[in-house]
């Protein structure tokens, strides 16, 4: 929000709200932003804690904010990598050049889970893999963003970053009015149009799109049926649907109906119960073949999580030059490779001073946060790391940007992330904005809801106020709640 002690300009606006609204009106109106979550039935589902794992995800009502300049370099950084991480999925599973070429190893690529060999010699319609890519960007200066992490297979949260603007517009419609932002809520007819525009070869018509959830008991089941409802395509789950002739068919009241493209928000291993694991209930009895056939349209694709595994993300600025013979335009975390002999040493001798990761993990879990762990858990990480060290990697704690929060101690500054969605069909569209999650834990700087974190609006504005508006002092103006 500042720089050298003076508000920045995209700020402006905001310093003067802040400082012209009481604090009890500040709470009336997150208590308000609370209730209308609830009443929307937003929720996010924590397992493994016992009792009912549903809960609210934290709404913070002061929004982060982007000028159009910050996010136009943001964006385009964006776009370079989606395309890069898709050439590398067409190639790694077919030709195989980067690999042959020696840009990436191909020890990475044999073996790893996340590899699908069903998926080699196989080109997805329209040559597309990851349809839909989270990519999760953290700041660390004025104009310096760091990818921390692609999201390649069913990445969410976009839900979140639509019903926290309605919910900023209800509850603020003076202070978003005096602010030129750029709309999000074209996202799902955008998102369907690039599901459309991969509809497989054989298909007839106007395609017909579904979203296939693994049911209610999923942590981001709410997603699925509100991206549906507003995409106006149907939500199934895996009995819903049937192949014949390498067709697949959804169950209706009236008789079946082909589908075209699958929305997929279910794991490789639960797709196809004939391919992949034999048990599961989740998915649909020959997709993969009807898939094959280019019959349907998968997205995102089987196998795509090989381009969002931890230990090949060092490796993407790499494949931007290979694909693209571009440099890239956004930088990664510099990362340690646990599997690496000298890697691993350099880990367990700075264990105090590194974030350690699971080479498969998400939403937090596995993880140690080097400056914030105790010496027991650092001695329990080392001994993981020596038992399995391909399962880990390392990279330095950033000094992350922080962005003003509402606690329960007043207004504070609390770490951010944003993890804007980047859709690639015959084309790359890219909503402004994103998802910026926030950690409302003191000094924490981890953000999954999963592990305490919040999220907040995230403002793009249309017009590009000067970098430093005006001193930081308390400025005066009109209550806008």
């Amino acid at each position: 929000m500042t720089a050298d002690g003076l508000f920045r300009g995209p700020y402006a606006e905001i310093a003067r709200w802040l400082a012209a609204t009481p604090r009890d009106a500040l709470e009336r109106r997150r208590h308000e932003a609370e209730l209308l979550f609830k009443r929307i039935g937003i929720t996010f589902a924590v397992y493994g804690e016992g009792g009912d794992p549903e809960r609210l995800i934290p709404f913070d009502i002061i929004p982060r904010i982007l000028a159009r300049s910050e996010w136009e370099a943001l964006s385009r950084g964006l776009v370079q990598r989606v395309k890069a991480l898709n050439m590398f999925l067409l190639d790694v599973y077919g030709a195989q050049e980067i690999l042959k070429a020696g840009r990436v190893p191909a020890a990475l690529i044999q073996g790893n889970e996340a590899f699908r060999p069903e998926m080699k010699g196989f080109v997805p319609p329209g040559g597309v893999y990851t349809h839909i890519a989270g990519i999760d960007v953290v700041r660390t200066d004025t104009n310096d963003f760091w990818v921390l992490e692609d999201n390649c297979r069913t990445p969410s949260g976009v839900s979140y970053m639509l019903e926290g603007r309605e919910a900023m517009l209800r509850l603020f419609p003076g202070l978003c009015a005096s602010h030129h932002i750029a709309p999000v809520s074209h996202y799902p007819e955008e998102l369907l149009e690039t599901l459309k525009s991969v509809a497989p070869a054989n298909c007839r018509g106007l395609p017909r799109v579904a979203i296939l959830t693994p049911g209610s008991f999923n942590s981001a089941y709410y997603e699925h049926c509100f991206l549906a409802d507003e995409m106006g395509v149907e939500v199934v789950e895996g009995p819903d649907l049937f192949v014949e002739d390498d067709v697949v068919f959804m169950k209706t009241t009236t008789g079946p109906q082909r589908v075209d493209v699958i929305y997929r928000r279910i794991d490789d291993d639960y797709l196809d119960p004939k391919v992949f694991r034999p048990e599961s209930v989740l998915g649909v009895p020959g997709l993969m073949a009807a898939y094959k056939a280019g019959n349907v349209a998968l997205a995102n694709a089987p196998g795509a999580g090989i381009a969002d595994d931890k230990a090949i993300y060092p490796y993407v600025p790499e494949m931007v030059r290979f694909y693209l013979g571009e440099e890239p335009l956004l930088s990664n975390v510099p990362t340690y490779l646990c599997e690496r002999a000298d890697d691993r040493a350099y880990v367990l001798e700075h264990l105090h001073e590194l974030v350690v990761k699971l080479t498969h993990g998400s939403g937090g879990y596995g993880m140690l946060v080097g400056p914030h762990s105790t010496a027991e858990q650092r001695a329990e990480f080392a001994a993981r790391i020596k038992a399995k060290p391909a399962e880990y990697i390392a990279q330095p704690t950033l000094a992350l940007s922080t962005v003003p929060t509402l606690v329960d101690q007043g207004i504070a500054p609390r770490h951010v992330d944003l993890r804007p969605f980047v859709l690639c069909g015959k084309e790359v569209r890219i909503v402004p904005g994103g998802l910026t999650r926030v950690a409302l834990r003191e000094g924490s700087l981890v953000v999954n809801s999963s592990q305490g974190g919040g999220t907040k609006d995230t403002w793009v504005l249309e017009d590009d106020p000067a970098d430093i508006a005006r001193s930081s002092t308390a400025s005066q103006g009109q209550s806008q709640c």
